[in-house]
């Protein structure tokens, strides 16, 4: 059973949502709450498998929700997908550096709604591929080379190729597919390069490839 924590201000968000989930056998929506202190609280004492955070809430942002459960320095991080408009939204690519696992968008409908759960949950960063790499696409921006993107040990070519496909929003059958490559191959290339770059996540992979130039 996977457990859900929904935070959003507006009632009928959280209501939706809980309703939509509450369909699946395999899901449980073990709170919904509406602010960020809140989701914070209850998700530290609750300790669902996902937790579904919009980014705009009273008291604490999604964003500050966002690495109060999963960022940086978190002893035992937890699975948080950000809920966002993306249009309106300019700053949650944010979301990227407070570990966030994947973005929905409010208006994407039962099904990827379901499929962002279930993603987080097994551990697949993407919910929604094409919406990260519209994100990535759209805040990627020249800048100086930063020491800290250095990988510790370079990437094979392999690798590379693998990380520039995760980046493109492939899912790891797509990338297996696309490269003649077992699902399991797949799994371990990219687990290798997360060690390499000090990546958490499949979204970080992602991120690094876009902010090193390495889909240019």
């Amino acid at each position: 059973m996977i457990k859900v924590l929904i935070a959003d201000d507006q009632e009928m968000v959280r209501a939706g949502f809980r309703m939509i989930l509450e369909t699946q056998d395999d899901i449980e929506v073990v709170a919904d709450v509406p602010d960020g202190v809140e989701a914070v609280r209850r998700a530290r004492e609750l300790r669902p498998d996902v937790c579904l955070l919009d980014v705009r809430m009273p008291g604490m942002d999604g964003l500050e929700v966002t690495k109060a459960l999963a960022g940086p320095g978190v002893v035992d991080p937890l699975k948080v997908v950000v809920v966002t408009t993306f249009d309106l939204d300019e700053y949650v690519h944010s979301a990227l550096s407070n570990g966030a696992s994947g973005f929905l968008l409010k208006d994407a409908g039962p099904a990827l709604l379901m499929e962002a759960v279930r993603a987080a949950a097994r551990g697949d960063a993407l919910v929604s591929p094409q919406i990260t790499v519209r994100l990535l696409r759209h805040y990627a921006k020249p800048h100086p080379a930063d020491p800290a993107d250095t990988p510790a040990e370079p990437l094979t070519a392999r690798e590379l190729e693998v990380a520039r496909a995760a980046a493109r929003g492939l899912t790891n059958t797509e990338i297996g597919t696309e490269l003649y490559l077992s699902l399991s191959t797949v799994k371990t290339h990219l687990a290798a390069v997360q060690v390499k770059i000090g990546a958490r996540n499949r979204v970080e992979i992602a991120a690094w490839a876009w902010r090193t130039g390495l889909m240019d």
